[in-house]
């Protein structure tokens, strides 16, 4: 009977780049889930009068990076999460940053790709911790290594 490989994936961090020469990665405060990059294919339909049977033809177009969603336990004065030197500041002054995915697999296997902030949206629930759920945009390819 098969053995599966599957890898646990506690442990994965999420790293953000300091923009400088000989960037520096620093791990995202408190990632709870991530999920992405959710690559995509776009498909242009090139149907036409002679199309075969009159079935549908696609060729393929432009590859999106697509996004990457994750939440965090959100402190506010943290500086990885913060308004005036984190993901929200990132946000506000529409800054690209190098973002890195390290998988706990042995290997160090990572997603690396830049990305801006896109979404930013904090939970405080009555009964329970202050969070929020960030979304980063993938501009250009991201690369799995």
């Amino acid at each position: 009977m098969p053995v599966s490989a599957a890898v646990n994936a506690f442990g994965t961090l999420l790293k953000i780049g300091d923009g400088g020469g000989g960037e520096v990665f620093t791990t995202i405060a408190e990632v709870q889930n991530i999920s992405g990059p959710s690559l995509s294919l776009e498909m242009i339909d090139v149907t036409n009068h002679s199309s075969t049977a009159g079935w549908k033809e696609r060729i393929g177009g432009l590859l999106d990076g697509g996004e990457v969603t994750f939440d965090i336990n959100f402190q506010p004065t943290a500086s990885t999460h913060s308004y005036s030197a984190g993901l929200v500041k990132d946000m506000v002054n529409r800054t690209k940053r190098n973002f890195k995915i390290v998988f706990p697999d042995g290997s160090s296997t990572t997603w690396t790709f830049s990305a801006f902030v896109s979404k930013f949206q904090s939970k405080a629930p009555v009964n329970g911790q202050l969070s929020a759920s960030i979304s980063l945009m993938i501009t250009g390819q991201p690369t799995l290594a």
